[in-house]
């Protein structure tokens, strides 16, 4: 079905979901990630009324490339989304790996029970 009005409506969820990756990608910045995730689950709904009247509209060769277009934009923020949690998930990966040596280092040489001497530690760990 041809029709302006429905297009102009998906075009402004795409847009409304584009503007929505990057406000994602200040609250992960900002380390507000229970705001995130619940924008997230919010945009599950756009997306699956977005890909419904994508399938019922009939778009000429103009509107598909417009359509096509910011579908990719969003996949590109979404992916950049994406690999910045990684690489902060990495981050907090290895800063826990070090407190945890850390943490084994000290209770190795704390003193117990009046002890003098440390314990053994594996520092490969």
């Amino acid at each position: 079905m041809h029709d302006k009005k429905q297009f102009e409506q998906l075009m402004l969820q795409y847009n409304q979901l584009r503007v929505g990756a990057d406000d994602i990608l200040q609250m992960i910045n900002d380390e507000n990630f229970d705001d995130a995730i619940s924008m997230i689950k919010s945009r599950e709904a756009i997306f699956l009324n977005c890909k419904c009247m994508r399938k019922y509209l009939e778009l000429t060769p103009s509107q598909e490339q417009q359509v096509n277009e910011i579908v990719d934009e969003i996949r590109k923020l979404e992916l950049r989304n994406i690999e910045t949690l990684k690489k902060n998930m990495n981050e907090v990966k290895q800063n826990l790996n070090e407190i945890q040596k850390t943490e084994k280092i000290q209770v190795a040489y704390e003193l117990k029970n009046d002890e003098l001497f440390g314990s053994i530690v594996n520092i490969k760990e």
